[in-house]
């Protein structure tokens, strides 16, 4: 990095970085426990958020250089923000980070293949949702056309990482085009309406975890929702965000709003706990443009999980039933750290006749996963993952559930890993409730609107 990047990169620091936030941590080292990075590290205080916080703070007074070192420590920060609900300071750490994240990759030279990479993904894959739809249709040919059956025998598979090669045993079977497709703006409840809510269908929620999805809408359905899904919505933006893609997450988050203001519903349903936070922090993300701080602050008041309103709305107390297991929980880092939901899931759980639910030790802790933190940084996020393996082992649960879709891989990940596919399953706290209300976990025959 050339002295004159360093100095774009320091004023751009003292431009953008909210000093008030950086003042506001004491330093009192109440984030220290709960940072999955510190313990990972040995206690190594760079690696804590509070440390991150002094180099932050160092590189705006000018006392230090934002160096390669700088930028390795805080891009080896899993972003799970588990030090926010602990500190009595109310720091806002997340949006410190992503701001920090986005002034290094603003001011930092990719090479060509680097370039190509991020744009392909960030700006024309995962903002156009029939893209993603024809990319996931492709993975699909693949796992059923007997490529990866040959893959897979060859040895292709070995010219990759071993976590990649890991990766794509476990990823689920892919819908077809049509299936993906075939949706409607609609769906009208099962029961007695109790309220109207939009369903923020996401990017790969919708593609790759296309299944989930339809059981979302069911149980939406069936708790007394009128589903409002609108047509134009599109990634949340939440990688992008993370990536120190700002820009782009903006104009993502404005189309979104766009897509749902319109719609008189009294929540945005989310099942992704990773895109239901970003979506939350739309407020932050524009608050800087008077023409919609207020309409993004609107649409994040709107945010709600999938289980906080299935537990409001009683759903724990229909007849919900399974073969006898025993189940562990594995929180999302986001909707437990910024939407605050954790007791929800856990409430709908222990409402399953059959299920005996065995708490996780530090289940609150992240599983490596964390978006791309697992392609990117795959050795320290494997740290992570055997960590959490080994909490799991702990409960002799033989189902994990989760709410987010990373979560869910890391999981599943962790699980062929440790070769325990034979007696344990990962699964989504959606599909897991549709097994337990013992209805079809499609839509395609439910009443829709004309």
């Amino acid at each position: 990095m050339s002295s004159l990047q360093k100095e774009k990169i320091q004023a751009a620091f003292q431009e953008r970085i909210d000093y008030d936030e950086l003042l506001n941590c004491m330093r009192c080292g109440f984030c220290l426990p709960s940072c999955p990075t510190y313990i990972q590290s040995g206690y190594k205080e760079s690696q804590s958020p509070r440390g991150r916080i002094a180099l932050m703070k160092a590189v705006v007074d000018g006392v230090m250089e934002p160096d390669a070192d700088f930028e390795q420590t805080l891009n080896e920060c899993l972003g799970c923000r588990a030090c926010e609900p602990v500190c009595p300071a109310g720091v806002n750490y997340g949006h410190l980070l992503e701001e920090a994240r986005d002034i290094l990759n603003q001011h930092k030279k990719h090479s060509l293949p680097v370039k190509v990479l991020r744009s392909s993904f960030f700006k024309h894959l995962f903002p156009n949702q029939k893209r993603m739809q024809k990319m996931t249709a492709l993975l699909g040919v693949y796992q059923k056309s007997g490529l990866q059956t040959v893959a897979r025998k060859t040895g292709v598979m070995k010219l990759f990482p071993e976590s990649l090669r890991t990766m794509e045993r476990i990823l689920p079977k892919t819908p077809t085009l049509k299936t993906m497709q075939n949706k409607s703006p609609f769906y009208s409840t099962l029961s007695e309406r109790k309220k109207v809510v939009g369903f923020f269908t996401g990017c790969l929620m919708d593609t790759m975890f296309n299944e989930t999805n339809q059981a979302t809408i069911h149980l939406l359905q069936k708790a007394g929702c009128h589903v409002v899904i609108p047509e134009v919505q599109n990634c949340c933006g939440a990688l992008h965000g993370h990536a120190g893609e700002k820009e782009l997450a903006i104009q993502l988050a404005k189309k979104n709003i766009m897509a749902f203001e319109n719609e008189e519903v009294d929540y945005i349903i989310t099942n992704a706990g990773g895109c239901g936070a970003f979506l939350h922090d739309y407020g932050h993300l524009l608050k800087k443009e008077p023409f919609w701080a207020e309409r993004a602050e609107e649409f994040a008041r709107k945010i709600k999980d999938i289980t906080a309103v299935l537990v409001e709305l009683d759903f724990h107390k229909l007849d919900l039933q399974l073969p006898q297991q025993v189940v562990t929980y594995q929180d999302s880092c986001h909707l437990r750290n910024v939407q605050r939901t954790f007791e929800e899931p856990r409430k709908l759980l222990k409402a399953i006749k059959g299920v005996t639910y065995e708490e996780m030790p530090d289940a609150e802790r992240c599983c490596g996963s964390a978006g791309i933190y697992n392609l990117v940084h795959s050795e320290l996020s494997m740290k992570h993952l055997d960590y959490k393996m080994e909490r799991v082992q702990e409960t002799q649960a033989t189902t994990i559930v989760t709410t987010n879709p990373g979560c869910l891989l890391q999981m599943k990940l962790g699980i062929e890993r440790e070769g325990l596919s034979e007696r344990m399953r990962a699964v989504h706290i959606v599909d897991l409730l549709v097994e337990a209300v013992g209805v079809p976990g499609t839509p395609r025959n439910m009443s829709k609107k004309n």
